[in-house]
């Protein structure tokens, strides 16, 4: 059996977080709040409380975790093989679900910017100008057919002139004042021009010097923001979900718009991040937004995450034991570590087979390391000093009887935890 050191937790409902909340903050208040003077310095706030974003995308009436993001498809798992899901290739069902999470990892979110806008085909001042620029264009074909015609009229001047035109045109008129066949031609590419002008797009401004923009259609969004993080994320993606109402919806009816991106690596350097997405129906409300970010496809807490409460270690693990509990009530479960507090040099220190072998740590009904042994019987205790501070660190979820913690035995092999 595999045995992982985790700092996730599981997925949490809105109803349950609603229950769960309030009792795990009147749990710390006796020990962590309490009034008086504090005997030892305060310790420091490693981990991160936070209502983070569950998302599953349906595949043929099945449902699935989203595991990844690679450019902007959603990556999910179907029967074992990896499912790319693009998200710019039509309508996509998905489900959103609010979960409580705990995380040691924390990004900061600057310079966060989100505003309606408009795509360039719904854009008014875009529209004004080419409207301008094609009034223009027709404007300045007007006046070379007026000029046309106008040179028509008065190239001839004097009778005689007029008869040898005549003559030498079939299509003039007997009369050489009246136009001739070309010159009819051009008035009325005139006037149809001036009437093009006069009912275009732009026909306002020449006609009084001001024109009519269509203000407040918004048809997308625009949202831009700087993300850093003192502990570096190699494989982050970003999700957006944004809450908006159509100007016809019912009362009540609103829609989300998700929005998924792999990033570069977050450092401490603060990473720009700028988002433009047309295809929200014109003149939308909107309504909120939030901004999801993921390393390894686990969610990081940022300071603009919803419902954050930054946690002590210890106040942490209380938290996940209580987790642990809630979620198992009924079952009989072995003690597994949970969080892990381990030394850089641990595969220096320790030898191959001290790394491979299994120890067995007998764990309180707390969670917490009693001692560590090195058979299944516990009548052997490990004589390493360092196998032991290192135990000593981790933390444990507790064995369960019928839903009830209680005091057992975790099996812990050092090769099969993560670092």
């Amino acid at each position: 059996m595999k045995t992982t050191i985790q700092t996730g937790l599981p997925v949490f409902s809105r109803s349950s977080v609603r229950l769960l909340l309030p009792v795990f903050v009147a749990f710390l208040s006796p020990v962590v709040f309490a009034a008086g003077p504090q005997p030892a310095p305060a310790e420091p706030k490693t981990h991160t409380l936070f209502m983070g974003a569950d998302l599953s995308v349906e595949q043929n009436k099945e449902t699935y975790r989203v595991q990844d993001v690679v450019g902007s498809s959603f990556v999910i798992n179907v029967k074992g093989k990896e499912v790319r899901v693009p998200m710019d290739r039509g309508p996509v069902s998905l489900k959103i679900d609010p979960s409580l999470k705990l995380t040691e990892s924390s990004a900061s979110v600057t310079n966060l910017k989100a505003e309606r806008s408009y795509t360039l085909a719904n854009d008014p001042t875009a529209n004004f100008v080419r409207g301008l620029n094609q009034s223009e264009a027709l404007y300045a074909d007007a006046k070379v057919a007026q000029n046309q015609a106008t040179a028509g009229f008065t190239g001839v001047t004097d009778t005689k002139a007029a008869q040898a035109a005549v003559a030498s045109d079939p299509f003039a008129p007997a009369d050489a004042g009246a136009p001739t066949l070309a010159q009819t031609i051009a008035n009325q590419n005139a006037q149809l021009n001036a009437q093009k002008i006069a009912s275009g797009p732009g026909s306002n401004l020449l006609r009084n010097g001001s024109v009519q923009i269509e203000e407040g259609m918004f048809d997308a969004m625009d949202l831009a923001f700087e993300v850093s993080s003192e502990k570096p994320l190699d494989d982050p993606y970003v999700v957006i979900v944004v809450q908006y109402r159509a100007l016809d919806a019912r009362p009540g009816q609103a829609g989300n718009w998700i929005y998924a991106r792999a990033l570069k690596p977050i450092s401490h350097e603060p990473l720009k991040v700028h988002v433009e997405q047309g295809g929200f129906p014109r003149g939308f409300e909107l309504q909120g937004f939030q901004v999801h970010l993921y390393n390894q496809g686990e969610e990081i807490a940022t300071n603009v995450a919803p419902k954050r409460m930054a946690l002590t270690r210890e106040e942490a693990f209380q938290y996940v034991v209580i987790d642990y509990v809630s979620h198992n009530k009924g079952a009989s479960l072995p003690a597994t570590p949970v969080m892990g507090k381990l030394p850089g040099d641990l595969r220096t220190r320790l030898t191959a087979d001290q790394l491979s072998k299994p120890y067995f740590v007998k764990v309180s009904k707390d969670g917490m390391p009693v001692g560590t042994y090195i058979d299944k019987a516990c009548s052997k205790e490990a004589t390493d000093a360092y196998v032991q501070s290192v135990v000593r660190e981790i933390r444990f979820k507790p064995a369960l009887e019928n839903g009830k913690a209680v005091d057992g035995v975790a099996r812990l092999q050092f090769s099969e935890l993560r670092i």
